[in-house]
């Protein structure tokens, strides 16, 4: 029997549009490390404005604040902010190291890297 390769860990930013600069700069901010982690990653921008991007903002959403505060007290993920495997890990830019620092603290938890 062979070992399954592990899937990637899954990065989201929330992100209303262009015109929202901490959106598009939070983007940013992961699309500049993204490279040294593609390998172990997936990295999706949650366009909540668009098709399937609403519906994965509310499962986000519920998961931090539940059913009942989503829906009957209209508590939302903040945007923008940053999710790995389902988890709001930022809810604003995060500076570099931090962002690498959370990135690889998963891949360790997850089996992908030894932490030097």
């Amino acid at each position: 029997m062979t070992a399954q390769k592990p899937k990637k860990i899954l990065i989201e930013v929330m992100y209303k549009a262009d015109y929202c600069l901490p959106c598009l700069y939070m983007d940013e901010a992961v699309r500049e490390v993204f490279p040294k982690y593609d390998k172990y990653a997936e990295y999706r921008r949650v366009e909540f404005l668009k098709g399937e991007g609403k519906k994965r903002f509310l499962e986000l959403s519920r998961s931090l604040f539940g059913k009942e505060g989503v829906d009957r007290h209209f508590r939302l993920a903040p945007i923008p902010s940053l999710f790995i495997n389902g988890e709001l890990f930022f809810d604003k830019i995060p500076p570099k190291f931090e962002l690498e620092e959370a990135i690889e603290e998963v891949l360790v938890e997850k089996g992908y890297i030894v932490k030097k």
